[in-house]
């Protein structure tokens, strides 16, 4: 299967445009059509190459930076933090795709051709290389097949830096931060004669490059800073779902707004937790440590209290202490004597003769619990794959299950206990009546492990750090993404090791089950991270069915604990509210359809007037376009050239530093200012998909060619918001609809297409087919509740996902139809938005539901309106 990619989603254009915007102002890049009246552009030519050239000044790009910010609900800074921009998207939702989408236009814009990725690590460079590949046809596509010579930095072959220094086409350069931040060992900072004499990093730094840092939240150390200004770049862009700086942040895509948009998948915890035992001695060892002073021994153990026995954390250091008073007196405990503590070997000896190893746990029913999520995870697999099943051919897709396991040997030992457990429960499993419809492969086809190599074997990741080996696990896990997505490929259950980190993910991970000895100590945001991306069908079309679309954690704590930790680290990292946005597992409910629903003679014929699909055609005039564009063109600002600004300043000297105090400022034109101009009608025809001569016609009756050469991009820009604005005013003016003889939304789907959502997100209601009804805000949940309680309210459904209408705009999902009974029975479609003025809704959505409009105007005897409450149904 491919991969297909989706070129207009709206919020990863808004990320592209709020780093391309940062420019403006910069001339553009040369075409075949431009006129040039000088040698300013966006190149630097010097003896060992051709670099990036940018001609804004601090102030303007500051002024650009507040602008952008402002447009996106930042904070606008204060001042310019260098030239150093962030954005921040959250995991899964097409990071890589925007920075490397942002090249391409760089290059288009502004005629940028060398640029550099940084990378923190292995596995993240080849996740990278494999978005580079996933892409390339994609790119090609959009941008005109223009050529990127993309490579790795290989300190073997520093000679291929003179072609990055000298090709005059797109060179993209993917390099680790280890590859050059250490002078004094990096080939890349050594004279080689291969290159006459010069430093490596010479041949980069005469480029000036568009540097991009991947997770540089990773590349924080002053080391790594100085290391990534010694490529001497052009400007620096910052890309992470978890900066841990935010230098000039230009876009924010966090993960509330991420969830809300439906863009991640939603997140359930499936909980399997053990019920408190106090009859048995329990002991757990969290840590052994050493000091110069002792050896100390944290352990977790069952103590008497006034409300009786609780689990405490107690901490030992000296042999001989006895467990039995220090849990207050408990029997279980007789004969538990601290022998030794042995820190070398992490563990704790008793005089009884148990012997307990750092994270290992005594008396507990640790391992049921884990067969208990090994269980569970095959479960949900295989319920998940039955689900998928039903689908249509072409909407299918593989289902992939990953496994974070603390101790490799439990795995990959032929007698370990996850792999035994695992095998256990996928053959019983699987031999159930209600798989066999998948006809199951044989288990041995079905799940493999990737892990660090130490000689030949498998051995546990090292925590904290990275070496050789968990990079070449890391490598294989991530290669032939593809291939692990098609439904030919028996894998379907992944197991690696826990210390699996940023730069693998894949988007059909829809189970992840973490089995520690112990609670799980990695961050929440990064075990969720590994699934959070959406799925891709057998087409290579994404899926957005919300159906499909949940990720399940199989976790050995609470769904509230789960959840609340979850809570503290994105409010700590993002400064936002993931409250109430993650759901418990267990709590999820499928609507009933009622008895006898299709006999229901208010549905019938309230579906039978709406069921109709329909195409539309736009119809307006030319003429009219051109004439509402120039107008909106002729009311913008004046175009005027860019200034210097001056400003005088006094430096003062006292006991605390030097500090600064402005004395006075102006503005003043540059002098025999000249720029090129470019071509105007590429451009526009490019963004707008008009003809020369609309465009053309637009521009002159605008009366406002004059004003070209005074700035050049700012008149583009204009022209370019004038244009769409009357181009979308206009279509969604002149659209009709018309039905399409025989095309209809069938009554089966409302059967086929189960309703499932959680119970928290759904209301009983007793005026519909189905039991309940899904809410999406608190909106819709008091709509429906007063809806149900209205006495000339017969029946209302809340129209599903699969029910939609097609715009130019995209495809519209309205939200209600509704049997009301006054003096007859009428037949309603109602949208529900906050208000009724449709001015006060973003333009889409303004525009989408006038589009609704027309679709129902094109049916029969159905009203469609928009509401802000049921009092107005």
């Amino acid at each position: 299967m491919k991969i297909q990619f989706d070129g207009h989603q709206e919020y990863q254009i808004d990320a592209i445009n709020s780093t391309l915007d940062l420019f403006e102002g910069q001339p553009l890049a040369q075409s075949d059509y431009e006129i040039r009246f000088d040698t300013m552009t966006g190149e630097l030519f010097s003896e060992l190459g051709v670099g990036n050239r940018l001609l804004l000044d601090d102030e303007t790009l500051i002024a650009n930076v507040r602008r952008v910010q402002q447009r996106n609900g930042i904070t606008p800074a204060g001042s310019l933090a260098g030239r150093n921009f962030s954005v921040e998207m959250e995991t899964g939702t097409g990071k890589t795709y925007v920075y490397l989408r942002t090249i391409y236009e760089l290059n288009a814009r502004y005629g940028y051709k060398k640029f550099i990725i940084v990378v923190p690590s292995v596995a993240i460079r080849e996740g990278v290389l494999e978005n580079i590949k996933l892409t390339r046809e994609h790119f090609n596509t959009l941008y005109g097949n223009v050529p990127l010579d993309a490579w790795v930095y290989d300190s073997a072959q520093v000679s291929r830096l003179r072609q990055f220094a000298s090709g005059n086409g797109m060179q993209l350069l993917v390099i680790n931060i280890d590859a050059f931040n250490k002078k004094e060992i990096a080939v890349i900072h050594k004279e080689q004669d291969r290159l006459s004499g010069r430093k490596p990093i010479e041949f980069i730094q005469a480029t000036n490059p568009v540097v991009i840092i991947d997770e540089p939240q990773n590349m924080e150390t002053e080391t790594a800073r100085q290391a990534i200004a010694s490529l001497n770049p052009l400007f620096t862009l910052r890309y992470s779902a978890t900066h841990r700086d935010l230098y000039n942040l230009v876009y924010r895509l966090d993960p509330v707004t991420a969830y809300d948009l439906r863009l991640v998948k939603r997140i359930e915890v499936d909980s399997v937790i053990e019920e408190t035992d106090f009859n048995q001695p329990y002991i757990r060892v969290q840590s052994i440590k050493a000091t110069k002073a002792k050896i100390t021994a944290k352990l977790e153990i069952d103590v008497n209290g006034k409300k009786g026995p609780s689990r405490k954390a107690i901490s030992i250091s000296r042999n001989g202490t006895d467990l039995q008073e220090l849990s207050g007196g408990r029997e279980k405990y007789q004969g538990y004597i601290v022998d030794h503590i042995d820190a070398a070997n992490n563990y704790i000896a008793f005089t009884n003769g148990v012997t307990l190893s750092e994270a290992e746990t005594h008396g507990g029913r640790t391992d049921d619990v884990m067969r208990l999520q090994i269980r569970e995870t095959v479960k949900e697999h295989l319920e998940k794959e039955l689900s998928i099943a039903r689908l249509p051919e072409g909407q299918r897709l593989k289902v992939l299950s990953l496994f974070f396991i603390d101790r490799v040997a439990h795995y990959m030992e032929e007698d370990g206990k996850i792999r035994r457990w695992f095998i256990e429960a996928y053959e019983e499993l699987s031999k159930q009546a209600r798989y066999q419809a998948l006809n199951p492969l044989p288990v041995e086809k079905v799940h493999n492990g990737y892990f660090a190599q130490d000689k030949g074997r498998a051995r546990d990741s090292a925590e904290g750090r990275t070496t050789r080996a968990d990079d070449e696990a890391y490598v294989l896990i991530m290669q032939h993404k593809e291939r692990l997505l098609s439904l030919d490929e028996s894998l379907r259950f992944i197991f690696s090791h826990s210390a699996l980190r940023e730069g693998w993910d894949n988007p059909n991970v829809f189970q992840i089950c973490t089995l520690n000895e112990t609670r799980s100590e990695m961050k929440k945001r990064q075990e969720i991270g590994r699934g959070l991306r959406l799925p891709v069908r057998e087409s290579g079309l994404r899926s957005f069915d919300p159906n499909i679309n949940r990720l399940t954690i199989i976790a050995n704590e609470s769904y509230q604990e789960f959840a609340g930790a979850l809570q503290t680290e994105m409010e700590k990292e993002c400064g936002v509210n993931f409250e109430g946005r993650i759901n418990n597992k267990r709590e999820r409910h499928t609507a009933q359809l009622k008895k006898n629903w299709r006999l229901d003679q208010d549905f019938i014929e309230l579906w039978n007037r709406i069921k109709h699909k329909t195409s539309y055609s736009v119809n307006f005039s030319t003429a009219d376009l051109i004439t509402r564009a120039a107008a909106d063109l002729r009311s913008l600002p004046r175009i005027e050239a860019p200034k210097f600004r001056i400003e005088k300043g006094e430096v003062k000297a006292s006991k605390d530093g030097l500090t600064t105090e402005l004395r006075a400022a102006r503005t003043e034109a540059i002098k025999e200012y000249e720029t090129s101009i470019p071509d105007l009608l590429s451009y526009l025809q490019r963004e707008t998909e008009l003809t020369r001569s609309t465009i053309a016609e637009i521009l002159i009756r605008s009366g406002r060619l004059g004003e070209v050469a005074a700035n050049p991009q700012q008149f583009l820009d204009q022209a370019l918001a004038a244009i769409k604005k009357a181009l979308h005013e206009l279509m969604v003016a002149g659209i009709k609809y018309e039905r399409i003889a025989g095309a209809e939304y069938e009554l089966i789907l409302f059967k086929e297409k189960e309703l499932e959502s959680y119970l928290s997100r759904l209301v009983k209601v007793e005026k519909s087919i189905y039991d309940v009804v899904e809410f999406d805000s608190k909106v819709e949940r008091q709509f429906a509740e007063t809806l149900n309680s209205r006495s000339d309210i017969k029946l209302f459904i809340k129209l599903p996902a699969w029910f939609k209408i097609d715009t130019p705009l995209g495809s519209y999902n309205p939200d209600w139809a509704i049997v009301k009974e006054a003096d007859e029975k009428i037949y309603l479609v109602r949208e529900t938005k906050g208000t009724t003025d449709l001015f006060d809704l973003p333009e889409s959505q303004r525009q989408k539901i006038l589009c609704g409009k027309a679709h129902f105007d094109a049916l029969d005897d159905v009203d469609y309106h928009w509401v802000a409450s049921a009092n107005e149904v």
